[in-house]
């Protein structure tokens, strides 16, 4: 986690400012949204959606659909990674346009582009299938950025002495990849792909359970089996579902993850061994393992010899590099100039759908902004008070720390989409039940990222310093005025990014709720944007989904940045 935390910090930090290039991605955004909704206009009033089981007879092959999905949106956010990632740290031309727009693509609210995306894949292709891709979509959103970000990163800090290595033995592209880059960057990919993950789960859990109002985009998985289960009152079945869905994601953790992290231990630049590496009793297994050995020697290795023959041909640097000729620069001007003139063209058709929308409701979009602002900072404020003594205690204390932080991880792990239905049912029928549930939810999708962060910060508060606080007798209350609070305020900045984040996100289906055959909503700028799509009135979900998506970028950039400069210069413990 500690590796986690700084490479975000790393990323963070060598962002730009707010420049054109970010508006040209901004204006990117809309002109995606206005093309979805123009090919929702397609779709039939209403869609069958399919008939959800609650026997546990059924919880099979349920979780095999929602893991697929899974690890078929991580599949494309690793591609999407590896390739992104590289194009943007070996040309600083094309890293000035991928990074403002990948940081513009990871400020906006996923969930706000579920209905968009949706609906507009829904006009192409048959309905199933346009679920499915649409599930996978928005996991693969969730998931890449950061681990784009980690893999950025680690490409562009690969110490100088590591690259002229590869180059006075002159590796090709394939060589260089295997033997330094991907080695380098192992251990960050992992802990970004382990937060992936954790995020996935939530937003897999929303897009199964996904109705525009008589159009079902259900689809059969966890999310949709524990949905069902909460409407029609099974506690037993919602006990199996949970049950379940935990017992995925401790295997995931005992047989992937962690004999992962036990493997890229090798890869970790250090003068000075850890005294206590990760360890992995599934990795130990298969490292002794006779039938592994010889799997490895009669089939992996072979392949991968004859695979790093082939792959080092296609990828053969070239002797001297190829100089641009009036051909080469046509051609990147043609392909600079046609995206420009569809990004033109889709933003003047966006302002003219947004040109129909009524100024009342612009006024109810502004009133809907203010509404779930303020339940964003009711839960943030929440989860800062709860977060930071339990992670100063397990950060502080190993012996805490080696029970508790595993069921902090598996916690942060199950999706609060799959216990929102159980947490209505205990509510629904008190006064401002709703509220409290919307706040909840929130809570529940940024809570982990702040007291993760509170764990790394506390656990990187240096020795001599606890130590000459003890010897200086300080009262616990000046202890935490002048070391505790000052050390942990980047790291309470830098969760407190994500976890906003996280809130805006959560509020499109806390604040809007299909339960029990009835719709129940609350003023918000999410139940505006659920109310749009179900009523299938188009310029006004692009409004909002547009307002919202400039708060949430506005706020990061003229409110989290300036923070996290405050904690660079201010409470650096360099």
């Amino acid at each position: 986690m500690r590796a986690a935390r700084h490479i975000f910090d790393s990323a963070l930090a060598t962002r730009h400012r707010f420049t054109w290039r970010d508006g040209v991605a901004l204006l990117a955004v809309a002109v995606f949204l206005y093309a979805g909704l123009r090919l929702a206009l397609r779709l039939p009033a209403a869609i069958a959606g399919p008939e959800i089981s609650t026997s546990p007879a059924a919880l099979p092959w349920y979780a095999l659909c929602s893991l697929s999905r899974m690890a078929a949106a991580y599949s494309l956010s690793l591609i999407f990674t590896l390739v992104y990632g590289r194009f943007a740290a070996r040309s600083r031309s094309t890293e000035k346009v991928l990074l403002p727009l990948l940081d513009v693509l990871q400020s906006v609210p996923i969930l706000s582009f579920l209905p968009v995306v949706l609906l507009g894949l829904s006009a192409l292709l048959p309905q199933k299938l346009a679920a499915e891709l649409a599930s996978v979509v928005l996991i693969f959103t969730s998931q890449a950025w950061n681990m784009t970000f980690s893999w950025y990163q680690s490409l562009s800090t690969i110490p100088k002495e590591l690259r002229e290595a590869s180059a006075v033995f002159r590796f090709s592209g394939w060589l260089r990849f295997r033997t330094l880059e991907l080695p380098f960057a192992t251990i960050g990919l992992i802990w970004n792909s382990i937060m992936s993950w954790a995020g996935g789960w939530f937003f897999l859990m929303a897009a199964e359970i996904f109705r525009v109002g008589d159009r079902d985009f259900r689809l059969p998985g966890l999310g949709s089996y524990l949905q069902q289960a909460a409407n029609d009152g099974n506690f037993v079945a919602i006990g199996w579902g949970v049950a379940t869905l935990v017992a995925i994601i401790v295997g995931l953790d005992q047989l992937i993850w962690r004999p992962l992290l036990a493997w890229a231990h090798r890869f970790k630049l250090d003068a000075v061994a850890d005294e206590e590496p990760p360890t992995s009793w599934c990795y130990d297994l298969l490292r002794t393992s006779r039938l592994a050995e010889q799997l490895r020697r009669g089939l992996w290795l072979p392949a991968s010899e004859k695979l790093d023959q082939l792959l080092s041909r296609l990828t053969t640097t070239p002797a001297t590099p190829p100089t641009a000729s009036e051909t080469g620069r046509l051609r990147q001007l043609l392909l600079w100039t046609l995206p420009a003139l569809i990004l033109g063209y889709g933003t003047i058709r966006a302002g003219h759908m947004l040109a129909a929308v009524p100024a009342g409701a612009w006024l109810r979009i502004g009133a809907g902004i203010g509404a779930t602002a303020l339940r964003v900072c009711c839960a943030l404020t929440i989860a800062v008070l709860w977060t930071v003594p339990l992670g100063v205690a397990v950060g502080t204390n190993a012996r805490l720390a080696r029970w508790l932080q595993p069921l902090v991880q598996i916690a942060a792990s199950v999706p609060a989409t799959a216990l929102f239905p159980v947490f209505l049912l205990l509510v629904i029928g008190i006064p401002g039940g709703l509220n409290l549930a919307a706040v909840t939810l929130m809570l529940l999708g940024t809570q982990w990222y702040l007291l993760f962060n509170v764990i790394a910060g506390a656990m990187a508060i240096p020795q001599d310093l606890q130590k000459t606080a003890a010897l200086l007798q300080l009262s616990r209350w000046q202890r935490w005025r002048t070391l505790i609070l000052p050390a942990l305020f980047p790291y309470i900045i830098t969760g407190a990014i994500t976890a906003g984040g996280g809130a805006w996100n959560a509020s499109i289906v806390a604040e809007h709720v299909e339960f029990g055959g009835q719709t129940l909503d609350v003023t918000g700028i999410g139940a505006l944007i659920a109310q749009a799509t179900a009523a299938g009135d188009y310029p006004l979900l692009l409004a909002a989904t547009l307002s919202m998506v400039l708060v949430v970028v506005g706020i990061n950039r003229f409110v989290w940045r300036r923070l996290f400069r405050i904690a660079e210069e201010r409470y650096s413990l360099e």
